[in-house]
């Protein structure tokens, strides 16, 4: 086990296939926290930081305790860890799903939770790297093409953004999977292989397998213009919710009714999925135009509104719109809108 205070990888690693002016320009906050699971991605990113911040990396482990082979990542991230003389937090969670909740969305939200007080408790500034990949945008930009999404879900996964107070990074999404794992053979590292990932009854495991090996073939440069896609959508995706916030200051807060009448109707859509995401009441489409029209057709005094949104309900109040999370456990005096 190497010194703590000036840790060293056990031997000189060849150069990664991350090497180069993104991977150069990349300048996260220190100390730096790594997101490591024990698959091939976290273990070559741990490997990365540490040997480019000797001593100002500590990684994290978050173990959900979902799988038989829980057990198996646990042990890698130790025995990597001591091997570099990298500090190690274990987080062991347990999920308590309500009806309705989703396990996957559940646990990606427990982990960043995790991630951030991690960050949080090494001092005020302190960053998380993930090691997403291009492969993994491209198989994000796929699933949001079938689920009909808009560009918030075209925009991908961006390259850096904050979550519970902590800014949180992906330095490899132009960097290929593949690579990753080349790179690690060659360096002679092992890694922990989840058996989920085989299995093709999930959507992205199918876009992995059978989607990206075609689409490869018939366009090499496949994960570069995806790359561009995600990009621009999520440039068109910062102007429409510059406009949504512009817009929302002049209905007020809570959003006044004759004010989103008064918006066409692309803002006014634009307008309400900001101030519901801001919310915590993130929308369907469904969901959202039912609020429109009822918006719309609101004419008198008596006129009643009271639709489920997202995981809670909008309602009419005077002339506002107020938005409730938890429908059942709140009275009319408990809104979660910012008033």
């Amino acid at each position: 086990m190497g010194d703590s205070a000036t840790p060293k990888p056990p031997e000189p690693l060849p150069t990664g296939p991350w090497a180069g002016p993104d991977w150069e320009a990349f300048a996260p906050p220190q100390p730096l926290v790594v997101a490591l699971s024990g698959g091939a991605d976290s273990t070559a990113l741990l490997l990365a930081c540490h040997q480019r911040w000797p001593g100002q990396v500590q990684a994290v482990h978050v173990n959900h305790g979902l799988q038989a082979s829980a057990a198996n990542f646990e042990r890698h991230c130790q025995t990597l860890c001591q091997r570099l003389g990298v500090p190690l937090s274990i987080h062991r969670l347990s999920l308590a799903l309500q009806p309705g909740q989703s396990l996957e969305q559940e646990a990606r939200q427990a982990r960043y939770e995790a991630l951030a007080r991690a960050a949080l408790a090494l001092g005020q500034g302190a960053g998380v790297v993930l090691a997403h990949h291009a492969d993994d945008q491209v198989e994000t930009v796929l699933l949001a093409l079938t689920r009909g999404a808009g560009l918030p879900g075209l925009a991908a996964m961006p390259e850096r953004m904050e979550r519970h107070g902590v800014v949180f990074f992906r330095p490899w999404l132009s960097v290929p999977g593949e690579a990753i794992r080349a790179w690690l053979t060659q360096a002679g590292v092992p890694w922990e292989e989840d058996p989920s990932n085989q299995d093709e009854r999930f959507t992205r495991n199918r876009i992995r397998h059978q989607v990206l090996p075609v689409l490869q073939a018939q366009f090499p440069a496949m994960r570069t213009t995806f790359a561009r896609t995600a990009q621009h959508a999520a440039q068109a995706q910062a102007l429409l919710l510059e406009v949504g916030q512009a817009d929302l200051a002049q209905c007020g807060q809570p959003p006044r009714i004759a004010a989103l009448q008064a918006l066409s109707d692309a803002r006014l859509h634009n307008v309400l999925r900001v101030w519901l995401n801001a919310q915590n009441l993130p929308p369907s489409t469904a969901q959202l135009q039912a609020l429109m029209s009822q918006i719309r057709a609101c004419q008198t005094r008596g006129h009643h509104i009271d639709l489920k949104v997202g995981q809670g309900r909008v309602v009419r109040k005077g002339e506002a719109l107020v938005g409730y999370n938890r429908p059942l456990d709140f009275g009319p005096e408990a809104p979660t809108s910012s008033l």
